[in-house]
């Protein structure tokens, strides 16, 4: 979280000086990059720190005996994964109220009722969004960039 808070410290008084149409341009650029470094670690089954997600309990399978397909293929789309930029802010987060509680127990490890008269579910907690230093790198570089130009 302290990186957040540098980063915020590091960007404040270099982007004080812009007008507000070139800032959202700016936070635009910011939240389609994230948005594309985290549909990329989600595709590689990845949390932010670089450790893998824990394996899911065993479900279909093909003929070798393997998982047909990987978690979160849908959700990582940027149908359901959006970006929000103003000029003072930038967010990438889950689209509606249903993929935001799918996504928000397996972030947080929680449990869930499968289906109606279902059993309740302990998830492990598979961090789908979240900062690592690359984030950060890539951050800094793309306001660089954008300071150079102007």
């Amino acid at each position: 979280m302290s990186d957040f808070i540098q980063l915020e410290d590091w960007m404040l008084g270099l982007l004080e000086k812009f007008t507000p149409a070139q800032r959202r341009k700016l936070t635009q650029q910011w939240t389609r990059t994230l948005r594309q470094s985290q549909q990329k670690r989600i595709q590689q089954q990845l949390n932010p720190d670089g450790s893998p997600y824990e394996a899911r309990k065993p479900q279909k399978r093909d003929k070798k005996g393997r998982v047909k397909r990987k978690m979160f293929t849908k959700i990582r789309t940027a149908r359901y994964l959006k970006t929000k930029a103003t000029p003072d802010m930038a967010e990438v987060s889950f689209s509606n109220s249903r993929i935001e509680r799918i996504a928000a127990t397996h972030q947080y490890g929680l449990r869930e009722k499968l289906g109606k008269r279902g059993p309740v579910v302990k998830y492990p907690q598979r961090r789908l969004l979240g900062m690592n230093m690359a984030n950060i790198e890539n951050i800094q570089k793309i306001v660089l960039d954008f300071l150079s130009e102007y």
